[in-house]
């Protein structure tokens, strides 16, 4: 006899779908989900025929706000947010990476006004295939792995 684990439907909430594998804890810190009470379920290294491995995020009772998109988008460039409602998928947003982000990034620079003064950052995205920033403050360049979210 054959066995299958079914997990609930959600009501209301958000699923994070498509994620890479590599990056699900990275998105589980961006939303804090550790200090959440309502249900989460979360899958990790599923099969997935475009990644490969890929991870899902369900959060009951939650929905993401723009800035934390942002980082998603940073982070897991083609990730899926799906808003469900009344057990409905009432919205779907891939995540892309945006022409610009403010205050979402630390600048790598220790010397760049943001790390000085009480500037909100901002950054240019100037290559979205390998996920390179540059400030607009100080110039700076910086790559993907050297990101460090606020």
């Amino acid at each position: 006899m054959k066995k299958e684990l079914v997990v609930r439907a959600l009501e209301n909430g958000t699923v994070i779908d498509h994620i890479p594998a590599d990056k699900l804890f990275q998105i589980v810190n961006i939303l804090h989900l550790d200090t959440m009470t309502d249900q989460i379920t979360i899958g990790n290294n599923l099969d997935s025929s475009k990644l490969g491995k890929k991870g899902v995020i369900k959060i009951s009772g939650r929905y993401i706000d723009p800035q934390e998109f942002n980082k998603i988008a940073l982070i897991a460039p083609h990730a899926r947010i799906n808003i469900i409602k009344d057990y409905q998928v009432v919205e779907k947003k891939i995540c892309e990476m945006p022409d610009e982000v403010y205050d979402v990034l630390h600048c790598v620079n220790p010397m760049c006004i943001t790390n000085k003064q009480n500037v909100t950052t901002h950054f240019h995205v100037v290559n979205k295939e390998d996920r390179t920033v540059k400030c607009h403050y100080c110039e700076r360049y910086i790559k993907a792995e050297d990101f460090i979210l606020k």
